[in-house]
């Protein structure tokens, strides 16, 4: 079975921006869960291996909720939001995984990205350092994240539902992503989603350490 999920493995901002983006259509809900696990047996529906994630370390911004920055497995990764369809899906643009330590100058483009200052004096900077330099940051916040995952697939659309921890407080997500906008749109509304608010990992986060 093919692994949706990708490789953790450095890749370059050239690399990354060969990359197709999948737009993404995601749900935080009590309960959601349940809803799609019990519409999901529709004879078309293919199965993945459930994975329990890698903690991962995401960094928000006071300024933005649209560049997905985050540390997962010594990789620092950022994609950020460059399109939205007319259905208001989300389309994020990989932009790269940097092996720490990482140079200054890719720090500098993801800290822009991020829209806040901060001061890189430092050739490099090691993952400890980075993550604390971003905690002692007045318009930034640290957040621990993680993730047991259910995926499979309907009509070749990626979807899964899954338990995250904020920081440990438990929330449920469900979500649908691919390059095909209306074959996501079936699948959204065949597993009952549609009427609900497409939220981002970065909103919700933002939402449960009490950032918005």
């Amino acid at each position: 079975m093919a692994d949706v999920y990708g490789q953790g493995k450095a890749t370059s901002a050239e690399e990354a921006a060969k990359i197709v983006p999948r737009a993404e259509f995601r749900v935080f809900e009590s309960g959601v869960i349940d809803l799609v696990s019990e519409r999901m047996w529709n004879g078309r529906t293919v199965l993945y291996k459930a994975r329990r994630m890698p903690m991962e370390t995401y960094f928000l911004s006071v300024h933005t909720n649209e560049a997905n920055v985050k540390v997962r497995e010594g990789l620092l990764d950022i994609k950020t939001k460059v399109d939205e369809t007319p259905d208001g899906y989300e389309v994020f643009q990989p932009r790269g995984k940097f092996q720490f330590p990482v140079k200054k100058d890719d720090l500098a483009t993801i800290i822009s990205h991020l829209q806040v200052d901060m001061n890189l004096d430092q050739a490099e900077y090691d993952i400890d350092t980075f993550i604390s330099m971003a905690r002692e940051h007045r318009e930034l916040a640290v957040v621990n994240v993680e993730k047991m995952r259910y995926g499979f697939t309907i009509d070749e659309i990626i979807c899964e539902y899954a338990n995250v921890w904020f920081n440990g407080a438990l929330v449920e997500t469900a979500c649908a992503e691919s390059e095909d906008y209306s074959g996501m749109k079936q699948v959204i509304e065949e597993l009952g989603l549609a009427s609900k608010p497409n939220t981002n990992y970065l909103r919700a986060a933002k939402r449960v350490v009490g950032m918005e």
